[in-house]
C-alpha cells in the first residue's frame, strides 16, 4: 500500500459532511418515490441533471472505501474483503426481505382495495402471474420492483468493492481510469443487465460504478490533491463556469416543467439535454455533479461549525444509520403513496405524509444508533 495513502486514511474519517450527504440522499430518494408528491419538488433532480441517487451512489462510495481502507491498513486485506462481503450479504438480505413483503404487501393492498392500479405501476404484475419465478429472478436481482433499484445497483457495487479497494490502494490513478473506461464502453457499445419479465435494471451498473469508483477515490486520495483543488476553486474564472453550469441546468430542467419557459428554449437544446438518461448517467449529468461537489467543498470546508449544528444532528444521523434508514424509506414511501392515492390528495395531505415519513425516518436511525451503543456497552461490561 502507498504509505501516503496509509497516513491519509485516518485523517479523511472524521469528515461529518459524509453523513450529512447520505442523510440528505435519503431523506431526498424517500420524498422522490412518493409519485405525485408536492414536495418533491425541493429534491435535487428538480434544480439540474443530477439527482438524489447521484448523490447516494458517489458518498456510498466514498464512506464505503474509505471504512474498508480503514480496516485494511488495521488488519490486512483479506480481514477487510471478509467484511465487504459481510456488508454485502447484508444488503442483500436486507433486499430479499424488502422485495418479498414488498411485492406481497402491494399485492395485498391492490386485491382489497379500489387502487388494483398500483401492481402495474410498482413494476411488480409479473408476481400476479407467476409468483414463484418472480421471487427467483428477485433472488437473482433480475425483478425490478419500484424503489428497489437502488438497493440493487448498491449491492453490485459493493459486490466489486473488494477489487476496488485493492486498485485504489495501490494504482488508485489507473483504477479510476479503468472506471472511466468501463463507463465509456458500456455507453458505446450498450452494455446493460437483462431484467424480468422484460427490459434492463433501470441503473446501469457499468455505468454507475463510475461514481462510486470517483467517490471512492476522493475518500483515499482527496487530501493529497486538497491544495490543488483549493488552487482551482481560488480561480475565479472556474467559480463562475461552475455557477453558470448549475444555471444553466436549473435553467433547461425548469423548461421542462414550465411550458412558456420550454417554447424558449431551442429544441435541440431540449432534446440533448432534458432527458435525464437515469440508465446510463450521461456525461452532462456526471458534469453537474461534479460542478455541485466543487461548489459545495468551497463552501462547506471539512471545519465548518455548523456540521454540528442540533438542526442538522438529525440528517447526519440518517446518514450514520444509511441502510436501515433506507429500507425504512421503501415502506415509508409505499405506506405515503398508498395513503395518498386512497384518501384525499390534496396539498395539506402531501405535506403530511412527507414529514411524518422524514420523522419516522429520523425514529429508526436515533433507535438503531441507541440499539447499537447498547449492545456495545453490554459487550464491554461482559468483558470487563
Amino acid at each position: 500500500m502507498n504509505p501516503t495513502t496509509c497516513a491519509e486514511v485516518p485523517a479523511a474519517n472524521s469528515d461529518l459532511r459524509i453523513a450529512l450527504l447520505l442523510g440528505i440522499a435519503n431523506w431526498f430518494l424517500f420524498l422522490d418515490h412518493i409519485p405525485h408528491n408536492a414536495v418533491s419538488a425541493l429534491t435535487l433532480h428538480n434544480f439540474g441533471f443530477s439527482g438524489a441517487t447521484d448523490l447516494f451512489v458517489f458518498v456510498g462510495g466514498y464512506a464505503a472505501v474509505l471504512i474498508s481502507a480503514r480496516m485494511s491498513l488495521e488488519r490486512g486485506y483479506v480481514v477487510a474483503a471478509t467484511r465487504i462481503f459481510k456488508r454485502v450479504w447484508q444488503l442483500y438480505a436486507a433486499y430479499i426481505v424488502l422485495f418479498v413483503i414488498y411485492v406481497e404487501l402491494i399485492s395485498y393492498v391492490a386485491t382489497r382495495t379500489a387502487a388494483p392500479e398500483i401492481i402495474s405501476e410498482f413494476n411488480i404484475t409479473g408476481f400476479i402471474d407467476h409468483p414463484i419465478r418472480t421471487l427467483i429472478y428477485g433472488l437473482f436481482l433480475q425483478a425490478k420492483p419500484l424503489n428497489l433499484d437502488v438497493l440493487q445497483l448498491f449491492i453490485v457495487l459493493m459486490a466489486v468493492q473488494p477489487v476496488v479497494l485493492l486498485g485504489l490502494l495501490y494504482v488508485p490513478n489507473a483504477t479510476l481510469a479503468a472506471a472511466v473506461t468501463l463507463y465509456v464502453a458500456a455507453r458505446v457499445f450498450d452494455w446493460n443487465l437483462a431484467s424480468y419479465p422484460d427490459g434492463r435494471w433501470y441503473f446501469n451498473p457499468f455505468c454507475w460504478q463510475l461514481l462510486f469508483v470517483m467517490g471512492g477515490w476522493c475518500a483515499l486520495l482527496g487530501k493529497r490533491y486538497a491544495h490543488v483543488i483549493r488552487a482551482l476553486q481560488a480561480i475565479p474564472a472556474l467559480r463562475a463556469a461552475a455557477l453558470l453550469y448549475l444555471l444553466f441546468a436549473v435553467t433547461v430542467v425548469a423548461s421542462g416543467n414550465i411550458p412558456a419557459l420550454g417554447k424558449m428554449m431551442p429544441t435541440a437544446l431540449i432534446d440533448t439535454f432534458l432527458p435525464d438518461d437515469r440508465e446510463d448517467i450521461a456525461p452532462h449529468r456526471i458534469l453537474h455533479f461534479l460542478a455541485l461537489t466543487f461548489l459545495f467543498t468551497l463552501l462547506v470546508p471539512r471545519d465548518w461549525a455548523h456540521l454540528r449544528a442540533h438542526a442538522l444532528q438529525p440528517i447526519v444521523k440518517c446518514g450514520e444509520e444509511w441502510l436501515a434508514v433506507f429500507c425504512a424509506g421503501v415502506f415509508l414511501s409505499f405506506a405515503a403513496h398508498f395513503i395518498l392515492i386512497t384518501g384525499p390528495n390534496s396539498l395539506a395531505m402531501q405535506i403530511a405524509v412527507s414529514v411524518a415519513g422524514l420523522a419516522a425516518m429520523t425514529g429508526v436511525a436515533y433507535y438503531v444508533s441507541w440499539s447499537r451503543h447498547q449492545d456495545y456497552k453490554s459487550a464491554v461490561g461482559a468483558r470487563s
